[in-house]
């Protein structure tokens, strides 16, 4: 799973380079984080870990006399998110990481999609964001739920010749927020109160299009497990475990949209 050191190089040029790709992969989720907003009251928002500025953006198009912050640690999506964001005067977009990100105003809402997972030390930095926003701040992010329940992932890993070691299930990487309790263990002790974690499961959009198989290939071949197994592989490994990919998509193609089920955390709390 991708480290921040990756995220600062070849991950973050990769999600760069594929934003269209992976904004469509996340619709229906990003949908329903801009939906759960209107709950709050807020004029100063800042989006942690905002990769292409999706999120961001949208909240900027919505509301006008809101200002938005997005920060990343990724220089290439940071130039991705700026160049989308140029014609926002209430958006902008920094190379920072949120774990010690100090900015001019006090946020009121906090926001994320999928951004918190990667916190080298989790409680520090929401207790740093804590201390960072306003007294009356909220946060919003979702984050996966465990990869038994995300398809998306777990079908692509079938494929490979070898099921890879898990691991630390909390070490930084998409599913260190898998269990709520630590998720909510982790926010108390950041100084966050009424902790909520509510499941949203979703369509994880894979391939659309004039040839959505090609599509969810190509998607494959650039993000998430499948990308980084392959670059280990030999050539004729890699034909056919994207053989194998290609068989996958097909499979779960349904009326011209190649997509898997993907299982969510929305998590909503209070500044203590």
């Amino acid at each position: 799973m991708a480290e921040k050191s990756e995220w600062q190089g070849t991950v973050g040029e990769s999600w760069a380079d594929e934003y269209r790709r992976t904004d469509r992969s996340f619709t229906l989720l990003t949908e329903h984080l801009l939906a759960q907003t209107r709950q709050f009251s807020f004029k100063n928002v800042l989006d942690i870990g905002c990769g292409a500025g999706e999120l961001s953006l949208a909240v900027a198009r919505g509301r006008p006399d809101v200002a938005v912050t997005g920060v990343d640690v990724s220089p290439d999506l940071v130039a991705v998110a700026r160049e989308r964001g140029s014609g926002l005067a209430n958006c902008s977009f920094e190379l920072a990481d949120a774990a010690d990100w100090q900015g001019d105003g006090s946020p009121e809402l906090l926001i994320s999609r999928h951004g918190v997972m990667f916190f080298d030390d989790p409680p520090a930095a929401f207790g740093h964001l804590a201390d960072q926003s306003s007294d009356e701040a909220a946060i919003l992010f979702s984050c996966f739920r465990s990869l038994e329940e995300n398809p998306f992932f777990t079908e692509v890993i079938r494929q490979l010749p070898e099921l890879p070691d898990k691991g630390d299930p909390r070490a930084p990487g998409p599913f260190a927020f898998a269990d709520a309790d630590y998720v909510r263990s982790i926010l108390a002790k950041a100084g966050w109160q009424d902790v909520g974690c509510e499941p949203f499961d979703f369509p994880m959009i894979a391939g659309v299009g004039e040839d959505p198989v090609a599509e969810a290939i190509a998607y494959f071949k650039r993000i998430g497990p499948a990308a980084r197994a392959a670059r280990d592989m030999d050539t004729l490994a890699r034909d056919r475990f994207f053989g194998r990919i290609r068989a996958m998509a097909e499979r779960n193609m349904h009326e011209g949209v190649v997509s898997l089920p993907a299982a969510a955390w929305i998590v909503t709390a209070r500044k203590a």
